[in-house]
């Protein structure tokens, strides 16, 4: 660091490399292995607007199924110390989330166009925010009652239950020691006095029941106490390049 620069902020990303996923009685984490449990979100749910919740384990390479409208794919990640934006993250690599919904007529969770179909052709992996050909993907089905795409509480109730098995996880992953990542990285927002000012303007969707985005959620890509960007007004948000790095930005398109 330059003599003039001043250190606003420290973000630590510790990450812990998954080999295997598999089913079993209780959430656990141990030695590169994730174990979740299938039939945690039976007694979760809203029923007046959802009809039920699968979660399958998709293994590496096995992409040739078909699945319901891709609603959200999320990585598994959890603050330890501070807030979004600073302090200490503890997230997995190997293995992400992936939530579909279809209601119980086949109508899929979508809005200005749907990817329901065989998930090779659907995702375009190995991209930022989504997973690599090698990777686990948690898929989390939801069928939702009929008029789906009536209100946005279909879908957020959708993205609610998943958000609290994901919680499970990172519950777990909060207490691994540190000392035992895979990787370390350490991040800085910094002012560099004299020299260039750098804003990126990005712009996200705020218009309907799926076109919508969340900030600032309890968690990193969290769902839990955030905000929806169409009910702040679609005013302009300015965020450090470390929360944004963080997970304060949420789609939900």
């Amino acid at each position: 660091m330059s003599n003039n620069e001043i250190q606003m902020r420290r973000l630590v990303i510790k990450s812990f490399h998954i080999e295997e996923v598999k089913y079993g009685e209780e959430f656990a984490i141990d030695n590169g292995s994730l174990t979740i449990v299938k039939d945690f979100l039976n007694d979760k749910m809203n029923k007046d607007l959802i009809e039920s919740v699968k979660i399958n384990i998709i293994k590496p390479y096995e992409h040739d199924m078909y699945v319901n409208s891709i609603m959200d794919v999320m990585p598994i990640s959890t603050k330890v110390l501070g807030q979004l934006g600073e302090g200490i993250t503890h997230t997995l690599t190997g293995v992400y989330v992936m939530l579909t919904g279809a209601d119980v007529d086949g109508v899929q969770m979508a809005e200005f166009g749907s990817s329901e179909g065989i998930l090779k052709e659907q995702m375009y992996f190995g991209r930022p925010g989504t997973p690599n050909v090698d990777d686990y993907i948690i898929h989390v089905d939801v069928t939702f009652t009929r008029g789906c795409m009536s209100s946005r509480k279909y879908p957020l109730e959708g993205h609610r239950v998943c958000d609290l098995f994901v919680q499970e996880i990172r519950n777990i992953l909060k207490k691994l020691p540190g000392h035992k990542c895979t990787e370390r990285h350490d991040f800085y927002d910094k002012i560099r006095p004299g020299k260039k000012r750098v804003a990126i303007v990005k712009q996200i969707a705020g218009q309907g029941v799926m076109y919508d985005n969340q900030l600032f959620s309890k968690e990193p890509s969290g769902f839990e106490g955030g905000r929806s960007i169409i009910d702040i007004g679609n005013v302009p948000i300015i965020l450090t390049p470390n929360e944004y790095r963080d997970g304060a930005l949420r789609s939900m398109v």
